[in-house]
């Protein structure tokens, strides 16, 4: 990490207003889902589903739609479980593998359509200060693409009749003023990463809130993906200041910057790929392309994909090299058809 000696300059490395965000966003998030929010709202909407392919579109849009808001991590993290419960429920275990992978692609590609919706398009719509108009207008054609790719392989399924009826309705919040104060301090960071309001204001007001009304969801934040930012950030800072890499990494990305980016997240992750190249080039638009598309591909291309994996071995272990022939399967298909339209963007 440390190719160029340590100064103070090091400190001007690291994005506090990213790591500020994202510590607010997980916490909020967090929040909601304490109060089961996310669980009731897919109860409602399943409930009474009349055949089985229609029951699968509503699961695979669940996270597609949530995680624009919610990010990947979490949509998959309240909806997989979720979903293999229900096939358990009424016996179409069968499908889970074809489903789940799905609901993970989903997750990934609808999370691209807002900047709340990743770590990486937080980080990039803040590190070059991109316009809201300019990046929906990069990352909504890709995302209404993906929703009809999504709804077209969801057909594949069978249309089985069936009925989901759930034994007991679901619980309401506990805390009925939280769900409110949750709001609250969501709207807060939107207008925060809208650049509406100074990030150290929402980050203030979301520890005084939870401090006051709901200390252990401090506990729920991902330190370890903070502290990864950090060191990307100390890590892309020393390569940006070595002239000859500089150089020789501009002229790569120059060639093929979507797909370099894209490559590059089969390797190391998206979000750290995202920090890692935007030290290398100022044309923000091919690298937001190519490492939103880059969680297509490989278990590790995305790290929210390692979720739906994590709770699919837990559930049929012998069944894994299945899933992952599935899941490579389906995110190559996605990447190739998603990849030739960003050239058209």
């Amino acid at each position: 990490m440390f190719l160029v000696p340590p100064s103070a300059a090091y400190i001007g490395y690291v994005d506090f207003r990213v790591l500020a965000l994202l510590f607010c966003l997980m916490v909020v998030v967090a929040g909601f889902q304490e109060c089961g929010l996310f669980v009731l709202m897919a109860r409602k909407l399943l409930s009474g589903e009349n055949n089985f392919r229609q029951l699968s579109w509503m699961l695979v849009m669940l996270p597609f739609f949530c995680s624009m808001l919610i990010t990947n991590d979490v949509a998959l993290l309240t909806f997989v479980p979720f979903t293999i419960l229900i096939l358990d429920m009424i016996g179409e275990k069968k499908h889970m593998a074809w489903i789940v992978v799905l609901q993970t692609v989903a997750a990934n590609l609808g999370s691209m359509a807002t900047p709340v919706g990743n770590p990486q398009n937080l980080f990039l719509y803040g590190r070059f200060s991109i316009p809201a108009g300019s990046f929906f207008a990069v990352l909504l054609p890709l995302t209404a693409l993906s929703f009809l790719l999504l709804t077209a392989a969801v057909f594949c399924i069978p249309r089985i009749p069936m009925q989901i009826r759930f034994d007991a309705p679901a619980a309401a919040p506990e805390k009925n003023a939280l769900p409110a104060l949750f709001l609250f301090l969501f709207l807060l960071c939107l207008l925060s990463v809208f650049r509406v309001l100074d990030y150290r204001i929402v980050l203030a007001v979301t520890v005084v809130c939870l401090l006051l009304f709901d200390r252990k969801l401090f506990r729920t934040a991902d330190y370890l993906l903070l502290l990864t930012f950090v060191c990307f950030f100390l890590f892309a800072g020393n390569m940006g200041r070595l002239d000859w890499l500089k150089r020789f990494m501009g002229e790569i990305l120059n060639r093929n910057p979507v797909l370099f980016s894209a490559l590059t997240s089969q390797f190391i992750s998206n979000v750290p790929a995202a920090v890692l190249l935007s030290g290398f080039t100022n044309d923000w638009k091919p690298l937001l392309l190519g490492t939103n598309l880059g969680g297509l591909g490989t278990p590790i291309a995305s790290l929210a994909s390692l979720i739906s994996l994590k709770f699919y071995i837990k559930e049929l272990p012998d069944k894994v090299s299945h899933y992952l022939a599935v899941f490579t399967a389906v995110n190559i298909a996605f990447f190739l058809i998603l990849y030739a339209a960003a050239s058209f963007l």
